[in-house]
């Protein structure tokens, strides 16, 4: 007589036979490969790092316009020879530059403020560098995580822009018979704000690589999204206080009014639109440009107050945290602008207000993404 089978047993297998349950299997075979992925990223985020603060010190010293031509491969060679540097010196000799401001330099002054130009270009290209060589190895090996194609041929992309419009920066300044002395304070604005843009994108890769796909997922279930929001409108308006401190440090605005809390004894600085058409004194007019700077500086202090006091509310222990740090950067940041003021922007300060910029936007998105990715906390708050 034949043995009675169970209800839904399988016919072709012993009743003993019971199926394995497989863990990880989103992230299986991926962790090794957005780990170096990361570590690759982290590596850019420094390059790009090292490139704003190098950037800033070629607007400080003056130095943006030592090289006259965009050369992007046979540039990477410096000049060799004394006739070679000779023949360098005499291009920039030919535009407005040296001769409404610098006409008083000799060759060894124009070695000076070429390096940090050259230094600043090569920079860019070993960024490039890379880039292409890290995402061909990850592209070559089949390493690169599903949908991650586009984020990373996005940072070539945007990398190349920069170098575009690098030169599109410096082509406003080399001018002969114009008066012009420096680049067009807005597109200065344009090519550090992109650069900002290009560091926002690396940070937010490196924080997701930094946590499985797994995680993730789950982490988005408890996604916090009015402080979310909030974040986001903060890191919106700290995009705009950095593009007007690039709008300050285009024309030296920061030199001109050297008083706080006033400017030159009053609350609105005089002469603020003194300039024809109008619409020039909000780029090139030293006084309203730094006021708009000065009052949206004031305006994402406050703002900043009421999205750590939202972020303290939070259910996290580590995003809490985050926006101490966001908070304690914030106001380091004011003083420091306000010192940079007092001071007449000196190159250490002026150097130390703009890479705390880059901390303080790092932080803020940071800070966003825990908002929206949070990592959980025990019930005993750990």
């Amino acid at each position: 007589m034949a043995e009675k089978r169970k209800l839904f047993e399988e016919v072709a297998e012993p009743a003993t036979t019971r199926p394995v349950v497989e863990t990880g299997v989103i992230d299986r075979g991926r962790g090794a490969g957005r780990r170096a992925m990361r570590v690759w990223l982290m590596i850019l985020f420094a390059l790009v790092f090292v490139m704003i603060a190098v950037g800033g010190m070629t607007r400080l010293t003056d130095s943006g316009l030592s090289i006259t031509e965009w050369r992007p491969v046979t540039g990477a060679l410096p000049p060799m020879t004394e006739a070679d540097w000779q023949s360098e010196f005499e291009k920039y000799q030919a535009i407005d530059e040296f001769q409404v401001q610098n006409s008083w330099m000799g060759l060894d002054d124009f070695k000076r403020i070429y390096w940090w130009e050259w230094g600043h270009r090569q920079l860019g290209r070993v960024i490039g560098l890379v880039w292409a060589l890290g995402y061909a190895w990850f592209a070559l090996r089949r390493q690169v995580p599903g949908g991650w194609h586009r984020r990373l041929l996005l940072l070539g992309a945007l990398g190349g822009a920069q170098g575009a419009i690098g030169w599109w920066m410096v082509s406003s300044g080399v001018t002969s018979g114009e008066g012009v002395t420096d680049v067009a304070s807005y597109r200065l604005a344009t090519h550090l704000g992109l650069a900002f843009i290009i560091m926002g994108f690396i940070t937010w890769y490196i924080l997701m690589l930094g946590r499985s796909e797994r995680d993730l997922i789950q982490a988005r279930r408890a996604k916090e999204a009015r402080q979310f929001g909030m974040a986001t409108g903060l890191l919106h308006l700290a995009f705009l206080q950095i593009l007007l401190g690039a709008l300050v440090a285009g024309i030296d605005a920061g030199r001109y009014f050297i008083d706080w809390p006033l400017m030159q004894g009053q609350f609105f600085p005089p002469d603020a639109f003194n300039l024809m058409p109008a619409w020039r004194n909000f780029f090139e007019n030293a006084g309203l440009v730094q006021f708009i700077h000065r009052m949206t500086g004031y305006l994402l202090f406050v703002f900043g107050i009421v999205v750590w006091m939202r972020g303290r509310r939070s259910a996290h222990a580590t995003t809490r945290f985050a926006f101490n740090a966001v908070m304690a950067a914030l106001a380091l940041q004011i003083v420091l602008g306000i010192t940079t003021v007092l001071y007449a922007a000196p190159v250490h300060i002026a150097l130390t207000h703009q890479a705390l910029a880059v901390v303080l936007w790092v932080l803020i998105l940071r800070a966003r993404f825990l908002s929206a990715y949070p990592v959980a906390t025990s019930l005993r708050g750990k």
